[in-house]
């Protein structure tokens, strides 16, 4: 992937390059380009899913990571340890 891409998909936002994603299915699923910009835009479609993919696999190892600090044990000191 060339530079210009990754620079081009880092300023996008989640929902902005799922609509970049979606718009260039579309323009490829018409079957009305040449096929060197098949190519290309394929290429581009390719690396919209591969950036979105890692968006959502960062995006769920923050939530893991969130819950796991609400379900970390209490210690000791803030546990109720005396027989009732």
């Amino acid at each position: 992937m060339s530079d210009t891409v990754r620079e081009n998909l880092d300023e996008l936002t989640f929902r902005e390059a799922m609509a970049e994603l979606d718009k260039t299915v579309s323009v490829l699923e018409s079957n009305t380009l040449e096929l060197e910009e098949s190519l290309r835009s394929y290429e581009y479609g390719v690396a919209l899913l591969a950036d979105l993919k890692q968006r959502l696999a960062t995006a769920q190892q923050r939530v893991d990571v969130l819950m796991g600090s609400l379900d970390a044990p209490a210690d000791d000191a803030t546990t109720d340890t005396t027989l009732s």
